[in-house]
């Protein structure tokens, strides 16, 4: 297995690894609220590779026998200016996406991909680096808290009920 920088021509298989993380959160998500929209494969990838040409992020991904078997993405976070009244906004990068085929899953990849990316975000002076992990995902949650991540902000949901409770 290889890390390399992200490479039109593994554009497809990216496509694949995307599609089955978010096809994975659909299937956790006590909510329902979560899909695979009909042009998620198609639009997908397209969107999270602007984010990181707009934020100078980048895209690793693993490579085996010539397939992507995982990918990893990140950029700087940006700050609004509302965020310096109450935050000291420091520079910070962002995981936007994680993901390992579950094919070779505990195998190492995503600690590899995740060395890359810390390295790359470190270079560019980051003194943070976030990632957004879906609450019903447990595994991902271990895999971060192990690695030295914790919470810091907690979103709670609750569905509105037609009653007068």
């Amino acid at each position: 297995m290889e890390i390399i920088e992200y490479r039109e021509e593994y554009k497809e298989d990216c496509k694949d690894l995307l599609v089955e993380l978010e096809e994975y959160i659909v299937s956790i998500d006590e909510d329902k609220l979560d899909q695979v929209g009909k042009d998620y494969r198609e639009k997908m990838l397209d969107n999270d590779l602007e984010e990181l040409r707009n934020n100078n992020g980048k895209c690793f991904i693993a490579v085996e026998n010539n397939k992507a078997i995982g990918l990893i993405m990140g950029c700087l976070r940006k700050w609004e200016e509302s965020d310096y009244l109450d935050y000291k906004c420091p520079k910070t990068g962002k995981i936007t996406e994680l993901i390992v085929t579950s094919k070779t899953r505990s195998n190492g990849v995503g600690k590899e991909l995740m060395k890359y990316m810390e390295t790359y975000l470190k270079e560019l002076g980051c003194e943070y680096i976030t990632i957004e992990v879906f609450a019903y995902n447990d595994s991902a949650k271990n895999f971060y808290n192990n690695r030295g991540y914790h919470p810091r902000m907690v979103d709670l949901i609750k569905k509105v009920e037609d009653n007068n409770e």
